[in-house]
């Protein structure tokens, strides 16, 4: 008997999940993208890629991807309100950087 097969979709999860676990991009605070505050947000990504020992670009640029990896891998799953409290969280990032 055959196993199980995956669909398309459970090899996008994984992959996505994989990639934010163990990528060179930054150690993230757990639940930082549930937090309804985009400014808590990007002083939660700013502190982790300052701190990370991971990452292969600087701080801003590290924090920025991994936010904008988030919010393109969730795609039409993620709901509005959600989407809006990411999107302003990038000009908070780009705030708390400096580069206004």
């Amino acid at each position: 008997m055959a196993g199980k097969r995956r669909g398309k979709n459970d090899d996008k999860e994984k992959w996505s999940d994989r990639v934010t676990r163990t990528s060179d991009a930054l150690d993230l605070q757990e639940g930082v993208f549930t937090l309804d505050d985009p400014a808590e947000i990007a002083r939660s990504l700013k502190r982790s890629a300052e701190a990370s020992e991971r990452r292969k670009s600087d701080p801003y640029r590290s924090a920025m991807s991994m936010l904008t990896f988030y919010i393109n891998r969730a795609g039409s799953k993620l709901p509005e309100e959600r989407r809006a409290v990411l999107e302003q969280a990038k000009e908070e990032l780009r705030r708390v950087f400096g580069r206004e």
